[in-house]
């Protein structure tokens, strides 16, 4: 049996359906992970989970329980939120152990377990320090470290490294990650970063005007898209309609074909090899590791990326070239 499910959860703000029949079940220490664009009803979710917002209708149960109508405060769900949200005049160790004191918890056992949480988010040294003197990072940390001290049966997360630049987003992601592992901890994320949540989830739920449009582990949701809105936002997929889809390919679609840029493989514009496509280059982007290129053929843009292993691999706009795209790495979707 699931840990936490959900079951036909709906959110109205007066005219306004927010959350349409959202429907979902997370085994105990999963992580999962709500993708999509701002506004799609993601962080609405979690905040009913959390009990921070009240369903119009449904049914939320975590280990059987029914907490649907629950009280936040008794759920042993603890959240951790963009902002921060910690006290600026409290030190460190006062802002974790702030739960705690108000549970009344006898001052022996807030200072072990405070101590302890400490450490494990790496803060060993940062006790008496306050937020206004913390990296953005640090503060994320305290915030984890806050919401981790009161041990709760879910951890929710609502966006928590969308104000922080690259680096410290990427090391608090594998660290956030390790502890969640470590302590088998049943933990939701909310993001709209397709790159943290592909490295971070157990499960991805795409959502998309209340709604999911798709469920599954990462590597099924990124290379098998079930909708052309999870085809959009989950890369750079290649969209063609069915007309270009049968002028490029010759093949007969309803809907779209998806085809993602790195599984189109280049060469020499030479080659006599069976069913490959001629094709010009446009232009290029070089993204680091990535050149991304745009190929036209048939008259239709391509967008292809190769790896960037040296400065010689750059071909400039107007070579010409040939296109190799298996059918196994076409997806079509409605």
């Amino acid at each position: 049996m699931a840990y936490l499910t959900i079951n036909n959860l709906h959110k109205r703000f007066d005219d306004h359906v927010v959350v349409h029949d959202f429907n979902m079940s997370i085994e105990q220490g999963e992580f999962v992970t709500f993708l999509g664009p701002s506004g799609c009803g993601k962080t609405t979710v979690l905040r009913m989970i959390a009990g921070f917002e009240t369903p119009t209708s449904g049914r939320i149960c975590v280990g059987g329980e029914d907490i649907t109508q629950q009280a936040a405060q008794k759920r042993g769900i603890g959240m951790v939120f963009q902002s921060y949200a910690l006290f600026p005049n409290m030190n460190v160790t006062q802002n974790i152990g702030f739960g705690l004191k108000m549970r009344k918890c006898p001052a022996d056992d807030i200072k072990r377990k405070v101590a302890e949480v400490i450490k494990l988010v790496e803060l060993t040294g940062k006790e008496g320090h306050y937020p206004h003197e913390l990296s953005g990072g640090q503060r994320q940390r305290v915030a984890l470290a806050r919401a981790l001290v009161v041990e709760p049966r879910i951890l929710l997360l609502d966006e928590p490294l969308s104000a922080l630049d690259a680096r410290i987003r990427k090391n608090l992601r594998e660290q956030i990650r390790d502890i969640q592992r470590r302590l088998g901890l049943t933990t939701i994320f909310v993001t709209h970063d397709q790159e943290e949540a592909l490295t971070m989830s157990d499960r991805i739920f795409v959502m998309n005007q209340g709604r999911v449009e798709q469920e599954g582990r990462a590597e099924i949701v990124y290379t098998e898209p079930a909708t052309e809105f999870v085809a959009r936002f989950m890369g750079n997929y290649n969209l063609l309609g069915a007309a270009d889809t049968n002028r490029l390919l010759g093949l007969n679609i309803s809907g779209h074909l998806a085809i993602r840029p790195e599984s189109i493989h280049v060469l020499d514009g030479h080659s006599q090899q069976d069913g490959t496509l001629a094709g010009t280059i446009r232009q290029h982007q070089l993204l680091g590791n990535i050149i991304r290129y745009q190929i036209e053929s048939a008259g239709i843009t391509l967008q292809v990326d190769r790896l960037n292993r040296t400065a010689s691999d750059l071909m400039p706009a107007g070579t010409e070239v040939r296109l190799q795209i298996s059918r196994d790495d076409m997806r079509e979707v409605r």
